[in-house]
């Protein structure tokens, strides 16, 4: 216990009890806690937790998701809860398919696991817009995150929803529910400090909003350390240990113990050796750790546009202990659940006792945990990053691979290593499925600023003002004249066409026909256009193709960070010098002509004139591409291998499956992975030079036995006879 409290006699429970009878409605006795655990329904627990987020996967595959989690020792399944899935236009709702929020706490439920939820609802998660609806961007006077009228009553609005809705359908554990805890807001102590006086205020009034609402079970606020009394402060990141909650009376958790990393396109593979992270899980427990999630232990698929800006992939895997498909991801998920079992084996004796801690040699540590009963657990540790080491602890003694912990549940015997791995290792395969598809045809259209469809008005417009994220796609339209007397006619220099845009990727079309592409990076999603463009005499139209890869999820203010072509926009090389067209009067068309068409669905596809066989389109721009098949036998996760094309969107029966972007290949530092000091996702990377996804996930839940229609539309241009499909095997 704290020391203050020894002073005072008075152990962590009873204050806890004492200080929550007084101050903390929403922490009833069915779920409350102290310094060293989590108490349910009076038991004492140390609780390990695994992230699933429902959109991410299907419902089909939610129940053996659950039951993989359960099995791999885990006691709790936390989510996240994603506002712009839920509330795509205002007042509009959402929870039916991906996002049934109650069907998956349910399964959890009858799971016989727990669940922590976090409301936020600003999640970050590598999510569109951080989880928030694009319209919230547009109400009057709104600023996000902050002590903002406007937003703080949208943002309770959409709380009290999710709460309600919890409360109806009696979720909460004092109702006979799996949810115990809940979360507001998301990482906002960086937020709050760079926002001074406005951010704290914003931090009391969610806090306050929230233990209001009367859950019935604790609110924890992650990366806050001014978390105010009784939301209780929480750690994310690789490493916690060192980790202490901002009151001696609130448990050590850890909400994001980071499995791996998240994937962009242009970047490499990210993989966390299990031994590490077992280590630091370990680490953090022989530390008083109460509380461990795993972030992610099944990352899952961005389907849709949901991947937010900085090019993140479709694929979320994360290196998660549960792989995209589903499948074990073998030794972690073994690895990771053997040492579920030594805590478990070790937990009367972490729950009732801060450790007695020696240094019985160099680069060794002991930690002892005793219980008033008897109970006796012990943690030996060899920090030395390159040697074993030989560790006597009660005359016995034991050998200590380098960078490891070994637990002894009885102070005795070693029933664990971090550093050993006894589970098999699993190699996960993609097998192609035999069958060719037979494809067929059909090139988008390139508009110009006199179509009758377009908007047109003077200067530069904001993608997203004016798309409002219907669509990646946004036509930049407007005309040059050109007198027949330049210079550049009869000397053949064309003159050089100049566009900033803000990102993410852009095509520039003179006449209809492809001049450039080019497209920004992970360092900086901006972009610049250089090159020569073929102008004729008389009127020369010009067309821009403006592609977002995602709206940005965090930072400061970042619905104000704007996306698309914003100038200037610039030629050179004329009879007058340089041409600025940045404030002429440009035309815009929000999408393609193949998404206002549907040519992702059966009716729609059937509504346009297709071309196959010798006319088929091979690596020619914005072209779709479409073509039917039945679904394979067995039972096998199903993928589709993109190889041989660029970048674009894929659809399966009017779903979509992601932006694939396989003509973006990755570069960064790979190589032999040296898992032993301090991690990071720079670290440990796989697949440099090669596309950072090639295989994007088919949901078998989303096929019929036969006459499959799956839909590609491609920017780049590329090969769709060399697309197939694959099983995902181990």
């Amino acid at each position: 216990m704290g020391s203050i409290w020894k002073m005072l006699g008075i152990s962590g429970l009873v204050f806890t009890v004492l200080f929550l009878s007084l101050v903390c409605s929403s922490v009833r006795a069915d779920v409350s806690y102290d310094d060293k655990a989590f108490i349910i329904n009076g038991k004492r627990r140390i609780l390990v937790s695994g992230s699933i987020h429902y959109p991410r996967s299907t419902p089909e595959m939610w129940p053996d998701l659950i039951q993989k989690a359960k099995d791999g020792g885990l006691d709790v399944i936390q989510t996240y809860v994603f506002w712009n899935g839920h509330e795509p236009s205002p007042g509009k709702y959402n929870f039916e398919g991906r996002f049934d929020l109650v069907k998956f706490i349910k399964l959890v439920h009858q799971s016989g696991l727990y669940v922590h939820l976090r409301i936020g609802p600003y999640v970050c998660a590598e999510w569109n817009f951080g989880g928030f609806p694009v319209w919230l961007k547009y109400v009057p006077g709104i600023e996000f995150r902050t002590d903002n009228q406007p937003f703080k009553v949208a943002m309770q609005r959409f709380v009290q929803k999710i709460v309600d809705m919890m409360k109806s359908e009696s979720l909460f554990e004092p109702q006979g529910g799996p949810i115990i805890m809940s979360q507001i807001e998301n990482e906002y102590g960086p937020v709050e400090w760079e926002l001074g006086a406005a951010g704290k205020a914003y931090t009391a009034w969610a806090a306050k909003m929230a233990v209001g609402l009367d859950t019935g079970v604790p609110w924890i606020m992650c990366k806050q350390d001014t978390a105010p009394d009784p939301i209780i402060d929480t750690c994310n990141g690789f490493y916690c240990e060192g980790f202490r909650p901002n009151k001696p009376y609130k448990p050590k958790m850890w909400t994001e113990a980071w499995s791996g990393w998240y994937t962009q396109f242009g970047g490499p593979v990210p993989h966390r050796p299990a031994e590490d992270l077992a280590f630091s899980v370990a680490r953090f427990v022989q530390n008083n750790g109460s509380f461990f999630n795993y972030y992610m232990y099944h990352g899952g698929t961005n389907f849709g546009r949901n991947a937010a800006g900085l090019f993140v992939a479709t694929s979320y895997d994360y290196d998660a202990p549960i792989d995209e498909y589903g499948l074990l991801n073998e030794p972690k998920w073994g690895h990771l659940r053997d040492l579920h079992k030594a805590i478990k084996q070790s937990e009367a004796a972490l729950v009732s006792s801060y450790p007695t801690v020696t240094w019985p040699g160099k680069n060794q540590e002991v930690h002892v945990f005793r219980s008033k009963s008897g109970a006796c657990a012990a943690f030996l540790s060899n920090y030395d990053r390159t040697y074993p080491t030989k560790l006597t602890f009660r005359n016995i003694q034991y050998d200590l691979p380098p960078w490891s912990i070994s637990i002894l549940p009885d102070c005795k015997t070693e029933v664990y290593n971090t550093a050993r791995i006894s589970s098999m290792s699993s190699q996960a395969k993609m097998v192609p499925i035999s069958g060719d598809l037979s494809w067929q045809s059909y090139n988008e259209q390139t508009p110009s600023a006199d179509d009758s469809d377009t908007l047109a008005m003077d200067g530069l417009w904001e993608q997203i003002n004016v798309t409002r994220d219907s669509s990646d796609y946004l036509w930049y339209l407007t005309e040059v004249g050109i007198a027949s007397d330049e210079g550049f006619l009869k000397s053949g220099q064309w003159p050089l066409l100049t566009v900033m845009s803000a990102g993410h990727a852009l095509h520039v079309f003179i006449n209809g026909l492809l001049s450039g592409t080019v497209y920004g990076s992970l360092d900086s999603t901006k972009l610049t256009y250089g090159g020569n463009v073929d102008l004729r005499a008389g009127i020369n139209k010009i067309s821009l193709l403006s592609v977002a890869v995602g709206l940005p999820n965090a930072g400061m203010h970042y619905e104000r960070w704007n996306t698309g072509v914003l100038g200037p926009v610039t030629l050179q090389g004329l009879n007058e010098g340089t041409r600025d067209l940045t404030k002429q009067r440009w035309s815009y068309k929000a999408g393609l002509k193949g998404e206002s068409l549907s040519l992702d669905t059966v009716s729609g596809s059937s509504s346009v004139e297709w071309i196959e066989g010798l006319l088929l389109a091979q690596k020619q721009p914005l072209t779709w591409y479409k073509t039917t098949f039945d679904a394979p036998e067995g039972s096998d996760p199903l993928a589709i291998d993109m190889i041989s094309m660029g970048k674009g969107e894929i659809w399966i029966n009017g779903q979509s499956i992601g932006r694939h972007w396989p003509g973006y290949k990755a570069k960064g530092s790979c190589g032999e992975c040296n898992y032993a000091g301090t991690f990071s996702e720079k670290k440990c990377q796989r697949g440099c030079d090669q596309p950072s996804q090639r295989w994007y996930h088919l949901p078998r839940s989303w096929l019929k036995s036969s006459g499959n229609l799956l839909v590609v539309f491609e920017e780049w241009g590329g090969d769709p006879t060399q697309i197939s499909l694959v099983k995902r095997t181990t």
